[in-house]
């Protein structure tokens, strides 16, 4: 799903150190933790930014790595963010997701490995792909706002 030599990114894609992650980990409220390091999924059309819809990038809320622009953004009707591709391949991680009984394709941030969504081969072109994504998992920066760069990396705009 996603190839991670494609495209070199812009961003520090070094994984937090553990007394960085500890500090990105000590800002996050109960259900972004449930979401993003336990692996689990917030309730269908309750998240903030499904109806979001002004110009800018998704990036991932724990460390702060953009993950997907606002142009790839569709409505799937799954009620979860959907975006048929990433910023850049080597922003998602794809990992096999054999939970509940059912195979599926785990996204995660490829800094910081933090759980995202799921990706399936049912959107629309131009990939075929829908990356079905947590809100809590993401925050929005709008365009020309500057990127939260949590971990002082000096990383570039999305």
């Amino acid at each position: 799903m996603t190839d991670t030599a494609s495209k070199p990114s812009a961003f520090d894609l070094t994984p937090p150190s553990d007394d960085e992650r500890r500090a990105l980990e000590a800002d996050l409220n109960q259900e972004e933790r449930d979401v993003l390091l336990h692996h689990g999924t917030e309730a269908p059309f309750c998240g903030g930014l499904l109806g979001e819809k002004r110009p800018g990038a998704y990036c991932c809320r724990l460390c702060g790595l953009p993950l997907f622009r606002f142009e790839t953004k569709f409505e799937s009707g799954t009620g979860w963010p959907s975006f048929y591709a990433p910023i850049n391949p080597a922003h998602v991680r794809a990992v096999e997701d054999r939970s509940y009984g059912m195979l599926r394709v785990e996204t995660r941030c490829a800094r910081c490995d933090s759980h995202q969504g799921h990706v399936f081969p049912d959107g629309p072109p131009p990939t075929g792909l829908r990356y079905c994504i947590n809100s809590v998992s993401l925050e929005f920066v709008g365009a020309g706002e500057p990127l939260r760069d949590p971990l002082g990396r000096g990383d570039g705009t999305a």
